[in-house]
Formats: C-alpha cells, structure tokens, sequence
C-alpha cells in the first residue's frame, strides 16, 4: 500500500452529476475530496458506511435524514449509516469526506 500521496497528483472521477472527488484509500477508510459547481446537486441516497464531511470552501445546503442546514467552512456532519442525505452547492464549494469502511465503489 502506498502511504504517501500527492493529492494534485491523484486522478479525479466524476462520483454524481457535477461532483468531482479525489480520493485516497486505507485499509479501513476512505478520504475523498470533493468539488462541485454551484447549484450542483447530490441526489438523496443512503449508503452503509459512516461518512464525517467538512465544508472547506463555499457553501453547501445538506439534508441528512429530515433536518438540513446550511454549512460553511469549517463545519463538519456526522452521516451515520443507512441514513438518507442529499447536498447542493448553493456555491461552488469544497468538501471533504471520510467514509468507514472503504468505499469500494470509489477505487
């Protein structure tokens, strides 16, 4: 396993419609480091790894289960599993997410 990564250097993929993620992997987490357009949305979806995301640029308006807030920089949320979220950038915006287990779909 790689344990050092240059994050530039790291391919970007294109995981929704306008959301754009870096993402280097461990054995039991995954970090992605997303970026999207204002107004891009993130479909509601639920999936069964636990996500902490963090806004580092911009703002975001995130849905997780019924409650949504607006976030902006330096705030984080706890997703826990199985539970429905969705997100859209009301700017363009930068966030980072750390998911347990890996997430496999992302490699």
């Amino acid at each position: 396993m790689n344990v050092f990564h240059q994050l530039e250097s790291t391919p970007e993929k294109e995981i929704f419609g306008g959301w754009f993620g870096r993402m280097i992997h461990g054995e039991n987490m995954t970090i992605s480091y997303f970026r999207a357009k204002a107004g891009s949305i993130l479909p509601r979806h639920s999936h069964p790894h636990e996500q902490i995301s963090t806004v580092l640029e911009g703002e975001l308006e995130l849905t997780i289960g019924e409650e949504t807030r607006i976030c902006r920089l330096g705030d984080v949320a706890v997703i826990p599993s199985n539970v429905e979220h969705q997100a859209r950038a009301l700017t363009d915006v930068r966030v980072m997410d750390v998911f347990a287990p890996v997430r496999e779909d992302y490699r």
